[in-house]
């Protein structure tokens, strides 16, 4: 509201003292700077493909878990041979941060991780060919006693689709519409 009255005050003296070609003339710069501020402050956004291969570049392993929290894409990796665990942060443009390292993990913990045949990159990519969309979670879930991953898919439709998928064929099992953008269920 007081920028629609500062920008009326603005143009009548401009009307005033300059005419109709300093009215164009402001009315331009006006829209520039609106257009920069507006690109400015949308930030470049890396895929989940992305994030993973950025954190496996920072600390070689296993994609164990990717979530999407605000710009900022937090990947859990377990090392190769299930010893060690980094948690990363990947931001908006792609720049890998660590926040934690430990490599005292228990190998025998990790091993149907870094043992499974299809990987968060895979299963990603299979949970996609069910349901187009951005993913926004990959977790490898083993809580009870079967293996998979689970995926996050956020449809163009504005609604987040579940897909799990077997380690070890790659084929998606499961995939429900779980919620829409305001968070409400569905089901």
């Amino acid at each position: 509201m007081k920028r629609t009255r500062y920008v009326s005050a603005a143009t009548a003296v401009v009307l005033m003292t300059g005419g109709p070609v300093a009215v164009a003339t402001a009315a331009a710069a006006d829209t520039a700077r609106t257009v920069a501020a507006t690109v400015l402050a949308v930030p470049a956004q890396v895929t989940a493909q992305e994030a993973a291969a950025a954190a496996l570049k920072h600390y070689p392993g296993v994609v164990e878990s990717l979530d999407l929290d605000g710009a900022v894409w937090h990947v859990d990796v377990i090392s190769k041979d299930g010893k060690g665990h980094a948690e990363l942060e990947v931001s908006a443009s792609g720049a890998v941060t660590q926040q934690n390292r430990d490599d005292d993990e228990n190998a025998a913990e990790n091993k149907a991780l870094t043992s499974a045949k299809v990987s968060a990159e895979q299963a990603m990519k299979a949970a996609l060919a069910a349901h187009p969309g951005q993913v926004t979670t990959v977790e490898w879930d083993d809580d009870d006693g079967a293996a998979s991953w689970h995926v996050e898919v956020k449809g163009k439709d504005g609604k987040t689709w579940d897909a799990q998928v077997n380690p070890t064929t790659g084929k998606v099992t499961q995939s429900d519409s779980d919620s829409d953008d305001d968070g409400d269920d569905d089901n």
